[in-house]
């Protein structure tokens, strides 16, 4: 049976019981919450978590096998991706500071796609990590509202509330202008929680629109960014960063003084970190409202080490979570 650092056994069992469990109570806005945990375990790196079922470390594929009996293949998928998720961040916690489950890995395996997610989020808040539900939604502001009930909230029902995911922030997309986000900015506050509003993402495609000009001279990104300062502002908490933050990506690092000039209060989300080419070393002007300021995320780069150094899984995302800590806390000291 394998076991986690602290001697505990890792079961598909013991992760379906954490699931409901949404952490502790919310004191404090988003910011201050990640300013301060950012400082006690002296890390800003978020690891990604984007299993995909045919890719799983072996180890989880034991323990979903052991655990199957006779169910369908999609819910023994979701048993399977479950343990991968509670082994990586058994390896890994240590050196992080958040996780950030990519929604769709989760939610194409249906709805034990959905329970493998919560019971990733209750394992994720017993380890003492903020979760970002990395969701990239956005729609008119009736919708929006639902969305945010289902991440960051809870909804009222004829039979009772229904808590939510329980994340502590979520990645959402603002191409559907200021209205699509009050929703999420409203139920974000009510609760203590966060978000990430795209700006300037980190895949090829991202030049297409966000750094096309407009007739002022301004990339879109850049209005992107004026609008999570504007919307931002008033959820500055004492630590000087904003409940909103801004997903910018680590392989456009040419982009970061400007946008950060136009976001002065905003945590940068940074994605793109190991496969996708972004380096911590070029990251800096992310960092100028603190160490908090910017989270540096990887997830292929850390869960999928060992596909690289050879060796042990847990041991080879523990010792690239480690370098990539390192390199940011240095960065920033």
């Amino acid at each position: 049976m394998l076991r986690s650092r602290a001697g505990c056994p890792v079961t598909v069992a013991s992760i379906a019981g954490a699931a409901g469990s949404h952490g502790a109570t919310d004191t404090g806005s988003f910011g201050d919450r990640l300013a301060k945990l950012v400082a006690s375990r002296e890390s800003q790196v978020v690891l990604g978590l984007d299993p995909d079922p045919a890719r799983l470390w072996p180890g989880a594929i034991d323990l979903a096998q052991a655990a199957a009996g006779d169910l369908a293949p999609a819910a023994r998928a979701a048993r399977a991706v479950a343990a991968h998720c509670a082994l990586v961040i058994d390896a890994t916690a240590e050196q992080c500071v958040a996780v950030k489950p990519q929604v769709a890995s989760f939610e194409r395996l249906g709805a034990p796609g959905w329970s493998a997610l919560a019971d990733t989020v209750a394992l994720a808040h017993e380890r003492g990590l903020l979760v970002i539900a990395d969701a990239k939604r956005g729609d008119v502001d009736v919708t929006a509202a639902s969305y945010a009930q289902a991440f960051l909230g809870e909804t009222p029902t004829p039979f009772g509330t229904v808590p939510g995911l329980g994340a502590d922030a979520m990645t959402v997309n603002p191409l559907l202008g200021r209205d699509s986000l009050e929703p999420f900015v409203r139920t974000a506050r009510e609760h203590g929680r966060g978000l990430f509003v795209l700006v300037r993402t980190s895949n090829p495609g991202a030049a297409d629109i966000q750094e096309r000009q407009l007739a002022g001279g301004e990339a879109v990104s850049d209005q992107l960014a004026d609008l999570v300062d504007e919307i931002g502002t008033s959820g500055t908490g004492r630590s000087g960063l904003s409940d909103v933050g801004a997903v910018v990506g680590a392989t456009a690092p040419g982009r970061l003084s400007a946008l950060r000039e136009r976001m002065p209060r905003a945590v940068f989300l940074l994605p793109g970190i190991g496969a996708q080419g972004g380096r911590v070393e070029e990251l800096a002007a992310a960092f100028a409202p603190g160490r908090a300021g910017g989270l540096v995320s990887a997830s292929r780069g850390i869960v999928g080490a060992h596909e690289r150094a050879g060796g042990d899984p847990a041991v080879a995302a523990a010792r690239e979570a480690s370098r990539l800590r390192e390199l940011a806390w240095r960065l920033t000291a």
